[in-house]
């Protein structure tokens, strides 16, 4: 796993300041501590510096070293993540007479350039961002793994396209223009994250999953090379589509074990990273598992129990952590290492876990992505539910279960039942598309009225979050409920918050981190079953279930799920009001041309009152606050 990075740029006549490149690459030390280097081109028109920072993974040698180059030093290549399928490549590539110097993946992908062209990446089985440098086509060529676990950012502007892992790199040691996007803050209130391909900056882009880019006489050329279908359905039984998942998902942990340095798991105790634990255990029965888990002093959060039974199941060398309510210490690492605003308030208990982890092991393996694979999030029952309360009498519902929950007096709590019901019957009666806006958003439109100051309520008039999932949701190809819903969270939740959080959070750690249930061998499959063997009734992972009941603990299996967040609502009201209230509440911070000052103070005032909860409205704000201080404000 690393940090790489970049420059191409048509408008000088003198070779890339290599100054520069080392600026960027010191801006990504935390994503590979053990080497540094760079590649300069001799050559101009364009002119190209490369950079990279390795954590050694695979090859611990020197001979491994990136940037890389082929024989005739024509063809130069940086690359982020790890290829499994690497050692399958490289007999084939050694069969047609390739010469190797390493056993690194990242010679692979080289030579396999060499032989394909930009279609090598359809060949690659893994996670993946890299950069190739072709001096004879006098092309450059990047491209991001299928689900998007790597990520790759780029600016083009003035003829400089620039390149790297993260932001820093680019805003800082290169100096991309900082000003805003004002669009993207609108995307940032609604989901907590800013969606891919915009960033915060105007300047700057983000790579989508499943793309390659080719930079060519000037010209961007942007192309999807993959992409999940979920029309497509194949004609199975269920007992044939558990044999056949389960020998998928078996393979996919078992090819994802290989690794040069020591390595363990990401244990929550949920249905994933249980079935992770419990994989690698069969395969690998003589080794003893190192197993991390995080936990809260709050009961209504931790989860320790639940990894503590799978852990003394399978006789594991198990770590435990349990998070306080001071999370001002990591607070500035972690606003600096995301570089635009990013809410999702479980980056903290991430970040905490692979912190402890690396202390003992440099790969952890997790659960990402059985969730949006195998249908587990509570809104897909909720889907279901409302489907079928939408069905009653229009007098029962309007007239008779309405009006007697919206009268019960409701809880300062976003957890309580009658708050559940009551946002549940606010939703029910939307279409679909604006009723999983809702599920996912933290600012409803009321909200963002509210929230918005009248100068910038002017200026995102015309913005729409909804634009962002409209495709997976108008798709005439794409007719079943859940896989409407699977497929909008493939390509949204999951790339631009939950593989964003998990690379950030492991990579500010130098650890890696590898997610079996993304193995794109194993998600073609399972896309192409029926919806009802995904959730059946209203019973979420109905097949992942199936597959697991004789070898995970029965506890995990149906332990109702509970998220990864923090009890941030509470602790607002306790340890980190300070926080809140001398952040949001600052001068500084009700001053800005974004936001209603009076209304913020209300929400403010109403959460710590307990008249509300706004705990992760109020998060939302604060980072973004914290953000525009660091890079906007340029605040130390």
């Amino acid at each position: 796993m690393c940090g790489i990075c970049g420059i191409i740029d048509y408008s000088k006549s003198q070779k890339i300041d290599e100054e520069t490149i080392n600026r960027m690459n010191l801006d990504m030390a935390h994503r590979g501590p053990d080497e540094s280097g760079t590649f300069i081109s001799k050559e101009l028109n364009p002119a190209v510096g490369l950079g990279h920072r390795r954590l050694k993974i695979i090859d611990l040698s020197s001979y491994a070293r990136q940037p890389m180059c082929n024989e005739d030093r024509s063809i130069w290549i940086v690359f982020n993540g790890e290829i499994y399928n690497f050692l399958e490549l490289r007999k084939i590539l050694i069969d047609k007479g390739h010469k190797f110097i390493s056993n690194s993946d990242t010679e692979v992908i080289l030579h396999l350039y060499e032989d394909e062209g930009v279609d090598c990446v359809k060949r690659l089985r893994g996670m993946f961002a890299f950069s190739i440098w072709d001096s004879n086509k006098k092309s450059l060529m990047l491209a991001r793994d299928r689900f998007g676990k790597k990520p790759l950012l780029y600016s083009y502007k003035n003829g400089k396209f620039l390149f790297a892992s993260e932001f820093m790199p680019l805003v800082s040691a290169a100096g991309v223009s900082k000003d805003i996007n004002i669009n993207a803050i609108d995307d940032y209130i609604t989901f907590g994250y800013v969606p891919a391909p915009d960033s915060i900056y105007k300047d700057i882009n983000k790579l989508m999953p499943g793309h390659f880019l080719i930079l060519r006489d000037k010209e961007l050329r942007i192309e999807r090379y993959w992409q999940l279908d979920y029309s497509k359905k194949i004609d199975v039984s269920f007992d044939d589509a558990v044999e056949t998942a389960g020998s998928l998902l078996k393979e996919a942990v078992k090819i994802r074990l290989y690794s040069d340095v020591p390595l363990g798991v990401f244990l929550s105790g949920g249905i994933d990273s249980s079935t992770v634990v419990a994989l690698m255990s069969k395969i690998n029965p003589s080794v003893k598992i190192k197993t991390f888990s995080i936990g809260f002093d709050d009961k209504d959060f931790d989860e320790l129990k639940f990894a503590r039974i799978v852990a003394k199941e399978y006789n594991t060398q198990h770590n435990e952590f349990v998070v306080k309510p001071n999370v001002l210490e990591i607070l500035p690492e972690l606003v600096e290492r995301y570089g635009e605003p990013y809410a999702d308030s479980s980056c903290i208990p991430t970040y905490y876990v692979a912190n402890r982890t690396r202390r003992h092991v440099t790969v952890a393996i997790n659960g990402d992505g059985g969730d949006e694979l195998f249908a587990g999030y509570e809104r897909y029952r909720v889907a279901y539910l409302s489907r079928t309360y939408n069905r009653f009498p229009s007098i029962l519902r309007k007239g008779l279960i309405e009006p007697i929950i919206y009268s019960i007096p409701g809880r300062a709590d976003s957890r309580s039942t009658v708050s559940r019901i009551k946002r549940f019957l606010d939703g029910a009666a939307l279409p679909l598309p604006a009723r999983y806006l809702r599920w996912v958003s933290f600012f409803d439109k009321n909200l963002q009225n509210n929230l918005y100051s009248k100068s910038f309520l002017k200026r995102v008039i015309d913005t729409s979050p909804e634009k962002i999932l409209a495709p997976y949701f108008d798709n005439p190809d794409n007719n079943e409920l859940i896989d409407v819903l699977l497929e909008a969270d493939a390509n949204t939740y999951l790339p631009n918050d939950l593989l964003v959080k998990m690379d950030i959070a492991t990579m500010a750690n130098s650890l890696e981190a590898r997610s079996p249930f993304l193995d794109h061998r194993l998600a073609e499959f399972v896309v192409s079953l029926p919806g009802d063997f995904k959730m059946r009734g209203l019973v979420k992972k109905y097949l992942l279930k199936a597959i697991i009941k004789d070898f995970v603990p029965r506890e995990n299996i149906n332990r109702p799920k509970m998220g990864f967040g923090m009890p941030i609502g509470r602790w607002f009201r306790a340890e980190l009001k300070e926080l809140l209230t001398g952040t949001l509440l600052s001068k500084k911070s009700l001053d800005r041309e974004y936001f209603n000052a009076d209304f913020i103070r209300s929400m403010v005032k109403q959460h710590l009152e307990q008249r509300a909860d706004y705990g992760h409205q109020l998060w939302v704000l604060l980072m973004f606050e914290l953000w525009h201080r660091r890079f906007i404000d340029n605040d130390a």
